[in-house]
């Protein structure tokens, strides 16, 4: 029998990524506080956010469904959320441009017969952005692009080309970091019908240097 996933997230770039995968999903949109809290590291907080949309979800789950929820934030060292309007958007893109920040990225993945134990892991990502212009930033925050992303960016955008180079996980900056996801669902029986590699790398245009290691990296301890 194919496992069915609810995915806790309405973000049509994450449904691009699962649906990579080979697996039936659907998606709901879980309702929970992401302020951060007091002295909340980046990874802490995207943790916390992850595993909550996943137990938010547990009422919507259809019989047999796995729960997968993530949640994703931009950090130089301090937590960068999505812009409220266009101005934090230029403020954001300003201060991130021609350095180094970090893109973290949790998934929580969670059986409802089972709401007390789920399964977490956390990508981070170095991601060195370019010294683009002014213009271009008026440019890219002008066509509205930036005002639903954390960090107000997309590394996939055509236009803006954000970033100079990278040297780990794409999928993570996008927001579904999809080895890790698959190193989850081994953890609870469950092959995605595709190989995982080859499928994000030819959908992202991108030789990734960093799956195997992902891959067969010990998977971390259940959270409680």
């Amino acid at each position: 029998m194919v496992t069915r996933i609810l995915l806790a997230s309405n973000s049509p770039r994450r449904r691009e990524l699962l649906s990579l995968l080979g697996l039936p999903f659907e998606s709901c949109a879980p309702q929970v506080d992401e302020t951060p809290r007091a002295g909340e590291t980046p990874g802490a907080y995207v943790t916390r956010l992850a595993e909550e949309k996943a137990r938010s979800a547990v009422g919507q789950a259809p019989l047999g469904a796995v729960i997968l929820a993530a949640d994703t934030t931009v950090a130089d060292g301090s937590i960068l959320g999505k812009p409220a309007h266009a101005a934090k958007a230029i403020e954001m893109l300003t201060r991130l441009r021609g350095h180094t920040h970090q893109v973290y990225t949790a998934i929580a993945v969670l059986r409802p017969a089972a709401p007390t134990t789920l399964l977490s892991e956390l990508c981070v990502t170095d991601v060195p952005m370019r010294a683009y212009s002014d213009a271009e930033i008026a440019a890219y925050v002008a066509s509205g692009d930036p005002l639903d992303k954390a960090g107000a960016y997309a590394i996939q955008h055509v236009g803006f080309h954000p970033v100079e180079r990278l040297s780990g996980c794409y999928a993570n900056v996008v927001g579904l970091p999809l080895c890790h996801l698959t190193r989850a669902l081994r953890r609870l029986g469950i092959a995605p019908a595709a190989n995982t590699p080859q499928a994000c790398q030819a959908a992202l245009s991108y030789d990734c240097p960093v799956y195997a290691s992902i891959l067969n990296e010990a998977a971390p301890p259940l959270s409680k």
